[in-house]
């Protein structure tokens, strides 16, 4: 139903000084005026200040500024609904350790699912990196990232092998029920009323160190990191990293215990782990750090995912100089500092060398064409490669995004025509072509689906302004007319989509927008009509 702005403004102010706002899953797959002025009419898709989850005075304003910034009418809206959409509806809870007033928490849900996700959580917050600046009080981005690392830290403590978790028992809130994980089996074991989903991923260690990072090169706050927990969830890293360098098969061919295992009941192959949960044959002396899957949440073919290694590398060496910040400071925990910043930066140049000597491959040449040497997305240490992309960071793609190397690269560049190519025998075979959007995708949706989170990434990894042009005119008109970024869009058909509320997407959209406007503001001058 279609309310008008003022209208549905009032009765949302009426609510919210009862106590009640409306669910943002139910609001934001409906139509609100005023629309955009643009083509595509695109609704305006904001709660009123007194239902939104978090207000930052530093966002509205930037959000102000934008509207001279971006010259078409449906652009503006796009970036108006998604920019704030994590602060608007996905700050569940901000708070303090019961055991330490003076520890910040701050739980952040993914968007339609009330748990929190180490990596969504940790891009939740890089959407806002460019507006982050010291600062200690209440209502400031600084205080909503160290509450992140905070909590992310505690939740590593507990179970550094899990993806995604329950609210913190101070916020009072009831954890969510995942019906899904009802049968699984998991090693090492694990508190549903602490977790939502014990699904190993490295990237999600990589996320946080990511969220760490950010906010050490923004604000240079060293003395929080010696403070509460991020030293011993470090530590709690180091240790799953290590550990889950242990290949399949010892020296004598003896089948080695593995220090992570999964299965699922279910009918998607992705949701478990082959070998009654051990998974693929991982080969000895890589260097390479196993991930059982992938940050779509789905299961990698060959454990060896070299996106989510090359995250953790580039983080771990960022999150190294912290370390040795730390070990400079008045902290209690200078002293185990100074050996682990070492540790780190060893692992993280080990790592890079790992990725080099066995991540590149030489794909299949055509007739009088030799191939070309690109990146793999999972190897297993015994020849086996995919040969693929997905749409979910950290991406082959997504590489210079997150500064692994530069996108002059040229491994990188050769890869990257690889990724955006679906139609020749050495393409990427979820690379979704149509009328509509032509983007990555992964098995997560399936075949057919385009997800508009790889557009982005397409956009924030090119110079080339006629490729960023067009990208941006598909992200545009693929809204099905409520102003989101959707998980993913049919390439042939946009009206049909999945997940309205996907807040990580959404605060890439508006970081990308962010991006051009430093490095290609013309762009942001054009008009997509």
């Amino acid at each position: 139903m279609v309310r008008t702005l003022i209208g549905y403004g009032l009765f949302l102010a009426g609510a919210a000084a009862q106590g009640f706002c409306p669910d943002y899953s139910s609001y934001s797959q409906q139509n609100h005026t005023p629309y955009s002025t643009g083509r595509y009419q695109l609704s305006y898709q904001r709660p009123i200040p007194a239902c939104r989850t978090f207000n930052s005075t530093d966002v509205e304003s930037l959000i102000t500024q934008y509207q001279s910034v971006i010259s078409d009418p449906d652009l503006y809206r796009l970036f108006q609904n998604s920019f704030p959409n994590t602060l608007d509806t996905a700050i569940k809870w901000i708070g303090y350790a019961a055991n330490n007033s003076a520890e910040e928490l701050t739980f952040v849900i993914t968007g339609d699912i009330n748990a929190m996700w180490l990596r969504d959580s940790a891009n939740q917050m890089q959407s806002y990196l460019s507006l982050l600046k010291p600062s200690s009080a209440y209502n400031s981005l600084a205080r909503l990232y160290r509450g992140v690392i905070n909590l992310q830290a505690r939740y590593l403590l507990t179970s550094p092998y899990c993806n995604s978790f329950q609210p913190p028992v101070e916020s009072g809130i009831a954890p969510a029920n995942n019906g899904a994980a009802g049968s699984d089996s998991v090693t090492p074991s694990y508190s549903a009323t602490s977790v939502f989903e014990c699904k190993y991923e490295l990237d999600s260690l990589a996320a946080f160190l990511q969220v760490s990072v950010n906010y050490y090169t923004a604000t240079k706050d060293a003395d929080f990191f010696g403070k509460f927990q991020w030293v011993p969830a470090i530590q709690a890293i180091l240790k799953v990293a290590n550990d889950m360098m242990t290949p399949t098969y010892g020296s004598d061919g003896r089948v080695l215990a593995s220090p992570y295992m999964f299965t699922r009941l279910t009918t998607r192959t992705t949701e478990t782990l082959a070998n009654d949960g051990l998974g693929s044959p991982v080969g000895n002396g890589t260097g390479l750090i196993r991930s059982a899957f992938r940050p779509s949440d789905d299961s990698t073919i060959f454990q060896l995912f070299i996106p989510a290694n090359m995250m953790f590398s580039r983080y771990l060496d960022g999150a190294a100089d912290i370390m040795a910040a730390v070990a400079q400071s008045n902290s209690s925990q200078a002293g185990v500092a100074a050996g682990l910043a070492g540790e780190m930066k060893q692992l993280a140049a080990s790592l890079k060398a790992a990725i080099a000597r066995h991540g590149i491959v030489t794909v299949a040449g055509n007739e009088g064409y030799n191939g070309d040497q690109i990146y793999a997305y999972e190897v297993d240490g015994f020849g086996s490669a995919a040969i693929m992309d997905d749409a979910n960071i950290p991406s082959l793609l997504a590489a210079p995004f997150f500064g692994y190397l530069d996108k002059a690269d040229p491994v990188y560049q050769r890869t990257r025509n690889h990724i955006l190519d679906g139609s020749s025998v050495n393409g990427n075979p979820y690379f979704m072509r149509g009328p509509a959007i032509n983007a990555v995708g992964g098995p997560h949706v399936g075949p057919g689906a385009a997800w508009p989170m790889a557009s982005i990434v397409r956009i924030l990894t090119s110079d080339d302004d006629r490729e960023i042009t067009q990208t941006l005119k598909e992200i545009v008109s693929t809204t099905d007319g409520l102003g989101l970024i959707h998980e993913s869009v049919n390439s042939f058909n946009p009206g049909q989509w999945t997940r309205q509320w996907f807040s990580w997407a959404n605060g890439l959209f508006g970081q990308m927008i962010i991006d051009l406007h430093s490095r290609k503001p013309e762009i942001l001058k054009q008009r997509f009509q």
